[in-house]
């Protein structure tokens, strides 16, 4: 199965939730928190990294989870300033 391109704007809201899961994960390590949300470790350094950056719903929903962040300030804070304006 071939997989569609991400758009640049896909690119760049995957930047924004890795970014703000380092932020979010602070002193922590990412074995803790992949753990703590059910996932590897090489799944969330994917996500934080930006090499994934479309994951699951239930996925994103987990780590919301296990770093106390809800999905709202989440999808708030991944969306352009431009698309919510």
């Amino acid at each position: 199965m071939v997989r569609t391109p991400l758009t640049p704007e896909e690119r760049e809201r995957g930047e924004r939730l890795g970014a703000l899961l380092r932020e979010a994960r602070g002193e922590r390590s990412m074995v803790q928190v992949a753990a703590a949300a059910g996932l590897s470790a090489e799944t969330l350094r994917k996500i934080e990294t930006g090499r994934a950056p479309t994951p699951a719903f239930f996925t994103v929903a987990a780590l919301a989870g296990a770093l106390g962040l809800s999905l709202d300030e989440l999808m708030g804070r991944c969306v352009p300033v431009t698309a919510t304006g």
